[in-house]
């Protein structure tokens, strides 16, 4: 009964002063990495596949964080595009990293929600007391699955069904109707795409990433004149999408990429990457027990459903739910992470919930760093931990293709 009242009460209104207190039965942070970002089709990590970017990942995320591979009793791994969201492969992937075939192993596909989802699934196995420690991880190879051959399929009879259609509508076209909508203007998001790659731009070159990014090996693939296949062995350690000299002028001259008349173009939206990230979470009492760092406290993470046409408005309506959950408010959150999926989508979520832009990717977000979709949620919690100063909440968010939208809230220690 104790069990339950503890869980009951962590899913109800609390103040600041209560989600700062530690006790031992908290849902710790022991490490948050990523990979460095690379372009789909044309960057570092295009001729390698999710499974060899995640197993030589967690490799160096293991040694890293120093755990005891025998403490990790469960993996999860968020994956959009892969068949089966990766199920077979990155459990491999798990073993050839050298996490025992002791920890359990889940799959998690809701789309670029994943990689939270992976987040979320661990803290309440930990939170449920099924386990003490697990890997929440996510990856994507947007090289090897992104394109026409990944759409979704649906069954002749329902096709003309409206809430089929509507889940089956463009990502991008669904930026449209939002912008169309809240009366987003081109202008507006130009400045906005503009102002993601400044940020993330100094970001780099004042090296504000390098803390967070594990520098992995890769391969290139390289044809001779004979046709012959060989592979060059290179190191990626540094994000390909942020560019130098882009501003709001620049992307003006990008055309629309859904419509003649369109908004929303290839500068305003995120980019097509390739990439991985893990968090490692531990009840607070195991993390200390065997003495390792803590940097943070996962709090809550919700998930809301939305009109499927309209699905970037997805963070307007999650924030305030977790926040309410929570009994916090906008003032009280220090750094927000919010996806970036089309510039649209983003800036009316943040005007929706009053989020002072100076809070908002301070090191920019993925209309410039990119955007592998399983791996972002996973992402964000290695961007925003470095963000925070000790006792201060972040949160984190993202839209949900089929029109869904995801936060979650952290406190750093």
């Amino acid at each position: 009964m104790d069990r339950l009242n503890q869980l009951s009460g962590q899913l109800s209104p609390s103040s600041k002063q209560a989600l700062l207190q530690k006790n031992p039965d908290d849902v710790v942070i022991v490490g948050a990495y990523r990979s460095a970002l690379t372009k789909g089709g044309k960057g570092g990590f295009k001729d390698v596949g999710s499974d060899y970017l995640l197993a030589t990942f967690l490799k160096e995320f293991v040694k890293k964080t120093g755990v005891d591979p025998n403490l990790i009793e469960d993996v999860a791994v968020g994956n959009v595009l892969n068949k089966g969201a990766g199920a077979t492969e990155h459990r491999a992937a798990s073993l050839a990293s050298g996490i025992p075939h002791t920890a359990g192993f889940v799959a998690i596909n809701r789309f670029c929600s994943s990689g939270l989802m992976a987040i979320a699934d661990i803290a309440n196995k930990i939170t449920a007391g099924e386990i003490d420690c697990g890997v929440a991880s996510g990856v994507e190879s947007m090289s090897a699955n992104y394109g026409p051959q990944s759409l979704a399929k649906i069954d002749v009879h329902y096709q003309e069904d409206p809430a089929f259609e509507k889940c089956m509508i463009p990502m991008g076209i669904t930026n449209e109707n939002v912008a169309a909508k809240f009366n987003v203007s081109r202008k507006v998001q130009d400045e906005f795409a503009a102002e993601s790659y400044q940020k993330a731009e100094a970001a780099v070159a004042s090296g504000k990433f390098k803390d967070e990014i594990l520098p992995l090996e890769s391969f290139l693939a390289e044809e001779d004149d004979d046709d012959n296949v060989t592979y060059k062995k290179i190191i990626v350690d540094t994000d390909e999408g942020p560019r130098k000299g882009v501003t709001a002028a620049s992307l003006g001259k990008i055309r629309p990429a859904f419509s003649a008349d369109g908004v929303t173009t290839a500068g305003n939206a995120s980019q097509i990457s390739d990439g991985v990230a893990a968090v490692l979470l531990m009840r607070r009492s195991l993390a200390e027990k065997n003495g390792y760092k803590i940097e943070g406290k996962f709090v809550l993470c919700t998930s809301v459903g939305v009109p499927p046409e309209i699905m970037g408005i997805g963070p307007s309506v999650a924030i305030p739910k977790v926040l309410k959950k929570t009994g916090l408010t906008i003032d009280d959150i220090s750094v927000f992470e919010i996806n970036e999926a089309f510039a649209a989508q983003c800036l009316y979520s943040a005007q929706a919930c009053n989020i002072p832009p100076s809070k908002l990717n301070i090191n920019g977000g993925a209309i410039a760093i990119g955007h592998p979709l399983g791996c972002t949620g996973a992402r964000q919690y290695a961007t925003i931990l470095r963000l925070l100063k000790k006792g201060e909440f972040g949160l984190t968010s993202m839209c949900i293709g089929t029109g869904m939208g995801a936060a979650s809230i952290l406190i750093k220690e």
